[in-house]
């Protein structure tokens, strides 16, 4: 099975419920959900949540991650510090179209607390439907992982 077709999906246990819709959301499109949790409502701690599922998109078993926390920053930034993640969060659709298009991001975060269902969906749609431009945006995309030494 090759990842061009896998989406690493984690959150905390605030986004649990949002999650599990993102879920159900891209299956229905024909993505194949790698969904690592968590699966109930105990606190977890969105670091550990995000760099599990980055390491998934870094290792080639997935193509892309969706993670998810309060406010998104958090689980971002953990998920950023795992080398050759490139991931945003948006709180609107042309943020998500521009990661993609502009900055070849491997990996989206929504907060569950900015959001609601409906546009979260937009949003994912909106990422996963958008392409790569290349030319002087993959100079830039080398520059910045020449940063990850």
């Amino acid at each position: 099975m090759t990842a061009t077709n896998r989406i690493a999906l984690s959150s905390d246990h605030a986004a649990t419920q949002l999650r599990q819709a993102i879920a159900g959301h891209i299956a229905a499109q024909g993505w194949i959900v790698v969904d690592i949790g968590p699966t109930t409502p105990e606190s977890t701690h969105y670091p550990q949540r995000g760099e599990a599922a980055a390491r998934l998109v870094a290792s080639g078993d997935c193509r892309f991650g969706i993670i998810l926390c309060g406010t998104g920053q958090g689980i971002m930034m953990a998920a950023n510090k795992v080398k050759g993640i490139r991931c945003g969060v948006c709180a609107d659709t042309f943020s998500a179209r521009m990661i993609r298009q502009h900055n070849d991001a491997n990996m989206l975060s929504i907060g569950v607390r900015v959001v609601g269902e409906g546009l979260a969906l937009d949003i994912v749609d909106a990422f996963l439907t958008a392409r790569f431009e290349g030319g002087r945006h993959a100079t830039r995309v080398g520059m910045i992982e020449a940063l990850e030494g």
